[in-house]
């Protein structure tokens, strides 16, 4: 699969697609900084108060809202990744992570010595680190425009935070959106099936091998979650 850019449009995520401070809750129906839809209600169980607000605004860029559809943050994505970070899969208990820790060629893996949660933790630290260093403000705070520069820079690499290179970070974050906004609802994203609704998705149905052969016919049942949701 190609990489997306920083700030994919809509139909290019599309076609890739198809190929210990204070907490910050988000309110139901809370106001939007840029505007956009109401925030999906969440109070963050893994992330503080600044991480929090870092992984809201970078969502929203990596799936903006447009025509087609919600931005990520209508979608619940942050609230399905603050969900992750406090499973075995956040806690890289799945993972080798044993020394030796050693640069080495891409077919070899994943090499470095963070599971998921410490990535987003380290990765968002010097995110802000860097932009209060450049920009004079965290990066919640930039206008959108520079926001997407700074994620293109680091999807670039053109920046590090310690050992952690930022195209790492900015790996793991656009991964796990892309999950977050495609998943299942009942892992936290996806809220209201509106994502599998936007692509045409039938979702968790037992059974619709009867329409798979129909080319150009519209599947004539709505989208459902495991949970029964439906839309």
């Amino acid at each position: 699969m190609n990489r997306l850019h920083a700030v994919p449009t809509r139909r290019t995520f599309m076609q890739v697609m198809a190929g210990a401070t204070a907490l910050v809750a988000t309110p139901c129906g809370a106001a939007r900084p840029d505007g956009g839809a109401p925030m999906v209600a969440h109070a963050p169980v893994f992330f503080d108060a600044d991480e929090w607000r870092f992984l809201n605004a970078a969502c929203a860029r990596l799936i903006p809202r447009d025509a087609l559809g919600p931005d990520a943050v209508t979608l619940g994505v942050p609230r399905f990744i603050d969900l992750q970070m406090d499973t075995p899969y956040g806690r890289g208990q799945s993972w080798y992570m044993h020394a030796p820790f050693a640069e080495g060629p891409a077919n070899l893996g994943y090499q470095l010595p963070y599971a998921p949660r410490d990535i987003y933790r380290v990765g968002i630290a010097g995110a802000n680190a860097w932009c209060h260093n450049h920009e004079g403000s965290a990066f919640a705070a930039l206008l959108p425009a520079r926001q997407d520069e700074v994620l293109a820079m680091m999807e670039r690499g053109e920046m590090t935070f310690g050992n952690l290179p930022a195209a790492q970070f900015f790996e793991q974050l656009l991964s796990n959106t892309m999950e977050g906004a495609f998943a299942d609802p009942i892992h936290g994203g996806n809220a209201g099936l509106r994502a599998w609704t936007m692509i045409g998705f039938p979702g968790a149905r037992a059974d619709f091998m009867d329409w798979v052969d129909q080319y150009g016919m519209k599947y004539p049942l709505g989208t459902v979650s495991i949970s029964g949701e439906s839309a």
